[in-house]
C-alpha cells in the first residue's frame, strides 16, 4: 500500500430517492461528502462503515454491497486517500445523538440536488458514488476478507 494514502470508508444511503450526506467544515468552508471517515485499527472494513455514518449522522445502516474503491489525491495536500465505499439501507434514526466534530448536519439529497451543489462537493468521489449507484454498480460484500495474522 501506498503510505501516502489514508484509508477511508464511507457509506451511500438512499432512502425514498434521497441519498444521506453530512455537511461538514473543512478549512472554514461547508462542504458535503457521504458520512465518512478513517478506517480505525481493530475493526473489519463494514464495522469502520457502520460507525462513521452513525458518529456523523446518527442514522444506525446496514451494508448490502461493496459499491467501489476509489483513489483521489487531492492537489496540494501531500497524501491521497483510498475509500471503500459501501451501499448501506437506513435502519435507525437517533435524532438525539451528537454528531461529529465539524459536522454540521446530516442531510438527504436528491441526485439532482447534489449534482446542482457539484461546488461544494468535497471531493470527486461524492458524484462518482451516486452515480456508480443509480448505475447498478455493487459487488457483494464476500468479496472482502479479514484474515487474522
Amino acid at each position: 500500500m501506498n503510505a501516502r494514502h489514508h484509508v477511508t470508508v464511507a457509506c451511500i444511503v438512499q432512502r425514498d430517492g434521497k441519498f444521506l450526506f453530512v455537511e461538514e467544515t473543512v478549512d472554514d468552508q461547508l462542504v458535503l461528502n457521504q458520512p465518512s471517515g478513517h478506517w480505525e485499527d481493530g475493526e473489519t472494513l463494514i464495522d469502520g462503515a457502520v460507525r462513521e455514518t452513525l458518529e456523523e449522522t446518527g442514522w444506525d445502516v446496514r451494508p448490502t454491497a461493496l459499491l467501489g474503491i476509489y483513489e483521489y489525491e487531492p492537489p496540494g495536500l501531500g497524501y491521497g486517500f483510498l475509500r471503500f465505499a459501501f451501499l448501506a439501507e437506513a435502519l435507525q434514526h437517533h435524532p438525539e445523538r451528537p454528531l461529529d466534530d465539524g459536522i454540521a448536519l446530516a442531510i438527504w439529497l436528491t441526485p439532482e440536488e447534489l449534482r446542482a451543489a457539484s461546488a461544494r462537493h468535497r471531493s470527486p468521489m461524492v458524484q462518482r458514488a451516486v452515480d456508480d449507484a443509480l448505475a447498478g454498480r455493487s459487488v457483494p460484500l464476500a468479496v472482502i476478507a479479514h484474515l487474522a495474522g
